[in-house]
């Protein structure tokens, strides 16, 4: 079963210097109707003017998940981390029992395109923890997140795997496991999925299909979430 979330038809904010998409309920923007997927929470797709950023705010009982798409991202943060991540590298934040942080594009000249993610965790009030890691080289399918932080992945409390895809001019197939929601958010170019034609900012949760397959004539890049 599919239930396509077009990019159009996310809600949209404009700040001046933020301007986000949100695939799901966040802020200013409120559906009742596109509340999350299983312990998915947030999708937001983040364009950072030069200069600008968030600033120091508190977070806890989330697991923060932030993907650099192009530019870079300063981050800081109340355990003393303070790095600059570029386009391909990916950063977990644990926010447990409590953390602050703030994140800023550190560009004069450039902007910074990032996916905001927010997963529920399974655990609440743990050790607040951080880890990045650079994912800019990876083609196929790739495991980039997940609960024990096997083949080289983050890990977050929960029991959720985290797929980066990126294709080029190629065609790949995954078989999910049964009982298990699956949610793919194609963050540029276009393909199709199981035939249907997706386009940058289009999400589709995808459940009981016996295969999800992915194609694509040009170059495209997405994030698919294995979920409880």
């Amino acid at each position: 079963m599919f239930n396509m979330r077009r990019s159009a038809d996310r809600g949209h904010e404009q700040h001046g210097w933020l301007e986000a998409r949100h695939t799901f309920s966040f802020a200013n923007y409120y559906d009742p109707e596109h509340m999350g997927v299983s312990v998915l929470r947030v999708i937001n797709d983040d364009w950072v003017e030069p200069g600008a950023g968030f600033d120091t705010h508190p977070h806890r009982d989330m697991e923060i998940v932030s993907y650099v798409l192009q530019g870079r991202i300063q981050h800081k943060d109340t355990l003393g981390h303070e790095f600059t991540l570029k386009a391909g590298e990916v950063q977990v934040m644990s926010a447990g029992s409590g953390i602050l942080h703030s994140e800023f594009n550190p560009s004069a000249t450039d902007k910074l395109n990032l996916l905001q993610v927010w997963i529920k965790p399974n655990k609440r009030g743990v050790p607040p923890r951080y880890a990045q890691k650079d994912f800019s080289e990876s083609k196929g399918m790739t495991l980039i997140v997940s609960q024990s932080g096997h083949e080289g992945s983050l890990a977050i409390h929960q029991d959720a795997n985290i797929y980066k895809v990126a294709l080029d001019q190629e065609y790949i197939s995954f078989e999910p496991i049964g009982g298990r929601t699956y949610y793919f958010h194609l963050a540029r170019g276009t393909l199709t999925v199981n035939g249907v034609n997706m386009t940058a900012g289009d999400g589709v949760t995808i459940t009981a299909e016996p295969a999800i397959d992915l194609e694509t004539d040009e170059q495209a890049e997405g994030l698919l979430f294995e979920l409880p």
